[in-house]
């Protein structure tokens, strides 16, 4: 009995996978949390606070993505968050007011609405589904509406194990 070479289907469908993880922002996260600077949790003093950004390490910040927030329910003047930028400014790789949730959809959306998708043109797409990292699920959503108009189809999951999404029909004359 003569044996035939093993054929890798996958390898032969020509599909092509995009892993969101490869979009994923690079560089460390910290978090500027403006709950350690009010007076009781509740009352930022103005006097006080300036002079604590003032003694405060910047350098702590240096090369990272700082997220401005506050934890707790106090009401900030929008001059906190500003002030907190003109500190960090000169050291942080960039400044985010908000979540860590909120931060990555951004990020995600910025890059994606930057990518050449023209690559993708009348190709089999597999988004790959299983993630390491926080992926938000609003980054499979646009790149989903990003690559319909011009993907010949759309899956999600592994080559391997696939969930159809979207298949190009062809129109009827």
């Amino acid at each position: 009995m003569e044996s035939k070479p093993l054929i890798n289907r996958v390898a032969a469908s020509g599909l092509i996978t995009l892993n969101l993880e490869d979009f994923f922002p690079k560089g460390e996260i910290a978090v500027f949390d403006l709950k350690d600077y009010l007076f009781m949790e509740l009352i930022l003093k103005e006097k006080d606070f300036r002079k604590a950004l003032k003694e405060l390490d910047w350098s702590q910040y240096a090369d990272k993505h700082l997220l401005i927030t506050c934890s707790t329910d106090a009401i900030i003047p929008i001059w906190a968050y500003m002030l907190v930028t003109v500190y960090a400014t000169p050291v942080a790789k960039s400044i985010f007011q908000g979540t860590a949730d909120e931060f990555y959809k951004k990020s995600f959306t910025d890059t994606l609405n930057q990518l050449d998708i023209s690559q993708y043109e009348n190709k089999l797409l597999v988004i790959k589904g299983c993630s390491n990292k926080p992926v938000p699920t609003s980054a499979y959503v646009d790149l989903t509406r990003l690559l319909q108009p011009i993907a010949k189809s759309i899956m999600f999951g592994e080559p391997c194990s696939t969930v159809p999404l979207y298949k190009k029909t062809k129109i009827k004359q």
